[in-house]
């Protein structure tokens, strides 16, 4: 990543490599950032307007444009036909359950919630019980992990969504690979011939990331209280390359206060063309505890 960028205290670099040298050049650099980076959340209140940064009031207009593309989404992939599937969504950086609660319990027979802040998780299991919400019988929260992004390894082909909004910004750019490639099925025509309903990673064959974040105009900019980028269009393209996946659909927020980043919304699929072969399941490493 070659474009510059900015810090919070309005220090500029030339690219995004020196400022990640710098910030997590090491491992106990590393291990600071993200202990800092959940540090600042365990000091947030458990509530929409607490984990939308005092900016409660754009939750509506926040789920009302997922709603719209998850629903296009849904419909391209899983046709009418196809209406008996069994569909099971990750949350990921769930919070106190905002998003889960208020689109994804809606279209999922389960959604799991992933969130490293015990508080926020422990709000988010309270909002999604049966007496707080009203759906299908048939979709529910069923599993609930404290854990970070980078500790969590999902069972293979277990998720049709893993949906990720306003947390992959706490990971830097190793780490951010590291992550959606490790969930994502890259298979193999082989693999595919002879296995066709057969997944590797955590999502199903045909599954898709959501990932919805802040867009910086251009190249970077670095927040120093809470350790997240905010990172440009361009620059999530050339990791979303590095990953091997790309753009199935993506689409503008509207509707924000004009004081707040732009904010996209983009789906990504694993890229065939790099495929990977595998010929049995990964090892099961950092199996996370589940709250039930």
């Amino acid at each position: 990543m070659e474009a510059g960028g900015l810090d919070s205290d309005g220090r500029q670099f030339n690219n995004a490599e020196e400022m990640w040298r710098e910030e997590v050049g090491d491992h106990p650099k590393k291990t600071e950032w993200y202990h800092k980076g959940v540090g600042y959340w365990e000091g947030v209140e458990a509530s929409v307007d607490g984990v939308l940064g005092g900016y409660g009031h754009v939750n509506e207009p926040d789920i009302k444009s997922s709603d719209a593309f998850l629903n296009t989404l849904l419909d391209d992939r899983f046709p009418s036909g196809e209406g008996n599937r069994h569909l099971v969504a990750l949350d990921c950086g769930a919070g106190i359950g905002r998003v889960a609660k208020n689109l994804l319990i809606r279209y999922f027979n389960e959604v799991h919630l992933l969130e490293p802040v015990s508080h926020f998780l422990e709000a988010a299991y309270e909002n999604l019980s049966p007496d707080n919400i009203i759906v299908l019988d048939s979709h529910k929260a069923t599993n609930f992990y404290c854990v970070p992004l980078l500790e969590f390894s999902p069972d293979d082909g277990r998720y049709d969504v893993i949906w990720v909004q306003w947390c992959i910004g706490h990971l830097n750019d190793d780490d951010f690979v590291s992550f959606l490639s490790k969930q994502s099925f890259q298979p193999d025509i082989f693999f595919v011939f002879y296995f066709p309903e057969a997944g590797m990673d955590g999502l199903k064959l045909g599954g898709l990331f959501v990932l919805k974040e802040n867009i910086a105009r251009t190249g970077f900019v670095l927040d120093k209280e809470d350790r997240s980028i905010t990172r440009s269009d361009l620059y999530f393209k050339e990791l979303f390359d590095r990953c091997g996946l790309h753009i199935y659909k993506s689409k503008d927020q509207k509707g924000f206060p004009e004081e707040l980043f732009q904010v996209k919304i983009y789906a990504l699929t694993p890229d065939l063309r790099k495929r990977v072969y595998r010929t049995r399941p990964k090892v099961q490493t950092n199996r996370p505890g589940i709250i039930r």
